[in-house]
């Protein structure tokens, strides 16, 4: 028997010792080949833009950092938006390949990076677009080039936005299991799906004219650079006007119709290069790495820019979750430096903990002391993402931004009715009459619900103060805008949530601006651990992100869409400031 053992011991330790062996081959591979990762560009290149990983506001990861690239999947939109602008300047860069196909990227980076392209084609260089076929998304970016191009077996989409929500009410019945609700009266939107099987009037009426902005959005920027009027684009879109790669070239949205060698064939004769020649590609992913090199904005004032995209979690956060800790840590290290005049923060988020975001908020009120903050809205900025961008000096938002969802709730899961269906009972033993206030295994009693209600009461006015003081109106002017209700970017802008519309950069100029900054650099904050770092901490089994992409993989990306939306519905801890539904436009 001991034998045995020793000897499953030692086959274990072999297996975890070449693992190991096996990782660190893979790192030192990676260095290696990493070395002088600048791109050589030769004369008469084509920048070519392949977006098919997911896109986040910013990636973070420290230059000096010699993992930083090791694993990396993610995109970072500010390092996209750069290499464009930098290929602008650059004289060997003759134009772009735009060849993309199920953009992972939000409405308002789409729009991002399409005005950006909009930028680069004022130099005179060309822009062609080529897919095999468009979502909506694809073509909305596409639609920014000289020319759009189709596979002529394609499809291409093109039919008004849409969105789904899920509602969990007889799931909850036939399960036993059911979340809790608390919230401000006026709240109606909020966290319908586990209280109703179906959508309310006045939620049906809030979300459909959300879509309608954000249409109207996408389509005065197609109208403007196809040359094809708002009405007649929604009368595409309504008799589907683009179904086959036919009538996506006769209704004027679509160039040509062609295989990708003829598309190529184009480009060749736009260079002014034989046929037979290859043409000088340069794929945006290895461009990033050069064109980082290269500062647009230099000098030795600067403006920090503050990232702040994901959920908002009270605790530290890290890259795709907003945390007190981190966000905080970055805006004093800002304060602090003597050569950051002015701080923009970007926002990205769906909102979540409202004690987080209170402190966040309590971070930048002191930050303005000694310093402007500018808020430069993303996707989204709603609930607990508006919460801490109310206090800023200026608030900037894309057209397609979706912000406001001014309220908070709580939600407390109770398996009381699973409990007595599968023979639990609980007994509970305290010492004071509150001593027991809640547990899982019983229905909530009146005074509990009272207890949290008169909460949830108090953050909400709180937050009502918060935006009426940062927005300079009366809390009942506050109020007004508020009761969860969403907003487009448009609608915020004309009833004063935000002061301006545009993206990133007006934001940073207008920053700039205040502190009297015609010449400056920009420093990113905060800076987060590589993936491969993550990896190595972790080592000793499977990462949370391994797992998830594992059961992804195994059950599809809707189901597992459905399960991470009442997986954090159950973790969700304390009063929620946070968007009422999850918005999944297509």
């Amino acid at each position: 028997m001991n034998f045995l053992r020793n000897l499953l011991a030692a086959i274990i330790g072999c297996l975890i010792a070449f693992g190991i062996m096996f990782v660190m081959f893979l790192v030192l591979a990676a260095l290696i080949g990493q070395g002088d990762d600048t791109v050589v560009v030769k004369d008469n290149s084509v920048l070519e833009i392949q977006l098919q990983t997911p896109i986040n506001d910013y990636v973070g990861m420290d230059e000096s950092n010699p993992f930083a690239g090791l694993f990396n999947v993610n995109q970072g939109l500010d390092e996209i938006l750069h290499a464009i602008r930098v290929a602008k300047q650059d004289n060997k860069i003759k134009g772009i390949s735009l060849n993309n196909n199920v953009l992972m990227a939000g409405l308002s980076q789409t729009q991002a990076i399409r005005d950006a392209l909009t930028d680069f084609g004022e130099s005179g260089k060309f822009i062609y677009a080529y897919g095999d076929f468009y979502t909506q998304k694809d073509y909305y970016l596409a639609s920014a080039a000289n020319e759009v191009f189709l596979n002529p077996v394609g499809a291409m989409d093109f039919k008004g936005l849409s969105t789904e929500v899920l509602f969990f009410k007889d799931l909850q019945e036939k399960t036993g299991i059911k979340m809790e609700v608390i919230r401000h009266g006026k709240y109606k939107s909020a966290v319908e799906p586990f209280l109703a099987n179906e959508m309310s009037e006045a939620n049906r009426t809030q979300i459909k004219e959300l879509l309608d902005a954000l249409w109207q959005s996408m389509l005065t920027n197609i109208s403007e650079s196809r040359d094809i009027s708002v009405e007649d684009l929604n009368h595409i879109a309504d008799t589907l006007g683009t179904r086959t790669s036919k009538y996506a070239a006769l209704s004027g949205l679509i160039d040509e119709v062609v295989y990708f060698d003829e598309y190529e064939s184009m480009i060749k004769e736009k260079l002014g290069i034989d046929t037979a020649k290859d043409i000088n590609y340069v794929p945006i992913s290895d461009y990033i790495r050069t064109a980082g090199k290269i500062k647009i904005n230099s000098g030795k004032n600067k403006i920090a820019v503050i990232y702040a995209q994901g959920e908002i979690w009270y605790g530290e956060g890290g890259s795709d979750v907003i945390g007190q800790g981190i966000i905080n840590d970055a805006l004093k290290k800002a304060r602090e430096d003597e050569d950051v005049k002015a701080i923009v923060l970007r926002v990205n988020s769906p909102g979540g903990s409202a004690l987080a975001s209170d402190i966040i908020w309590r971070e930048i009120e002191i930050t303005k002391q000694s310093k402007p903050v500018v808020v430069s809205m993303g996707d989204v900025a709603a609930s607990g993402g508006y919460y801490i961008a109310a206090g800023a000096d200026k608030i900037f938002a894309e057209p397609t931004t979706i912000t406001g969802s001014i309220g908070v709730f709580g939600t407390i899961p109770n398996i009381s009715e699973l409990a007595e269906n599968i023979g639990v009972n609980a007994e509970q033993v305290g010492t004071n009459k509150n001593s027991v206030d809640y547990s899982l295994f019983e229905p909530m009693n009146d005074s509990f619900r009272s207890n949290v209600l008169e909460g949830i009461e108090a953050t909400y006015e709180t937050f009502l103060d918060r935006v009426a003081q940062g927005r300079g109106i009366t809390t009942a002017q506050a109020d007004s805008l508020a009761q969860g209700r969403v907003w487009s970017g448009v609608d915020a802008k004309r009833l004063g949530l935000v002061d301006e519309l545009g993206g990133l950069d007006e934001a940073i100029a207008a920053a700039a601006k205040m502190v009297d900054l015609d010449n400056y650099g920009i420093r990113k904050l905060p800076k987060y651990k590589s993936d491969f770092e993550r990896l190595m901490e972790d080592l000793g089994g499977a990462t949370s992100k391994s797992k998830e992409t594992i059961i992804q993989q195994e059950i599809g990306a809707e189901a597992y869409a459905i399960l991470k939306e009442i997986k954090m519905a159950m973790q969700n801890k304390g009063i929620q400031a946070r968007m009422p539904f999850t918005l999944n436009i297509k």
